[in-house]
């Protein structure tokens, strides 16, 4: 049972967080954030739906199963491990994209990587705590 107080408090915070967790992933392959901590709060912002609405709007809102995003995540992760492999490098050998103007902002492995870290602590989280939220309700 949630209250009005918190209902009204989701529909302002969750945008917010969900924008503030892409944005951990987007500079996470240059500054502190990435793929772990952007899904926490993403996942956060979920579960925050989960608890003012209910645990069946949350899964509507998120529009695939949690346990689907597991391994969409993983696959992503370990091919972009491997495109290393395609140039002959190491496995995880971050590659960039090239680009002729100056100040361009440079795409490359380590952001797909954290793409697929990304998806795989959502996926984890949810199935976690949306089970648990189910169970006590």
């Amino acid at each position: 049972m949630s209250t009005l107080i918190l209902r009204t408090a989701t529909r302002y915070l969750v945008p917010v967080l969900l924008l503030f967790s892409v944005f951990l992933l987007w500079r996470g392959h240059h500054e502190p954030g990435g793929g772990f901590v952007g899904g926490l709060v993403a996942a956060a912002a979920l579960v925050l739906i989960a608890l003012a609405e209910g645990s069946e709007t949350a899964r509507r809102v998120l529009r695939v199963q949690p346990t689907t995003l597991v391994p969409i995540g993983l696959a992503t992760s370990a091919g972009a491990g491997s495109l290393a492999f395609l140039e002959g490098r190491p496995f995880l050998t971050g590659l960039w994209s090239k680009s002729e103007e100056a100040g361009a902002l440079a795409i490359g492995s380590p952001l797909l990587f954290d793409v697929g870290v990304f998806l795989t602590v959502v996926g984890v989280v949810l199935t976690i705590l949306l089970a648990l939220i189910e169970e006590t309700s």
